[in-house]
């Protein structure tokens, strides 16, 4: 799941949304589990923490669908073997089509949340 701090104040999120983080964070190469949740805590200035309950069932869901490729590795702060995920191309694919499909949702949020902007479009 989510969250934002403190922890008392929970954002839920749309089904998939989790997904799209994790395709998003894997475009910049291979990485592991407790490091892709790291990485979305950083780009999201700590807004948004993945619990490793959700993390790792999405990973492997994206492995299943083989949107992603896993395999093992020795992380270079532990030295401990670690099953280090990547894009496939087909990851690449849902990524693209996940990020437009995000992009329409905004703007029907926006224009839901903003009235005023589409009546000033018209």
């Amino acid at each position: 799941m989510l969250r934002h701090r403190p922890t008392t104040d929970r954002i839920e999120i749309l089904q998939g949304t989790l997904d799209l983080l994790i395709l998003q964070t894997l475009q910049r190469g291979a990485l592991h589990g407790y490091a892709i949740a790291q990485a979305i805590n950083v780009r999201s200035r700590e807004v948004l923490q993945i619990d490793a309950g959700a993390l790792y069932p999405a990973l492997h869901r994206l492995e299943r669908d083989r949107s992603v490729r896993a395999s093992w590795t020795t992380a270079t702060e532990s030295g401990q073997r670690v099953r280090a995920y990547r894009l496939t191309a087909r990851g690449r694919r849902r990524l693209t089509d996940e990020r437009s499909r995000w992009r329409r949702l905004s703007e029907a949020m926006a224009g839901v949340l903003n009235p005023h902007r589409w009546e000033d479009e018209s």
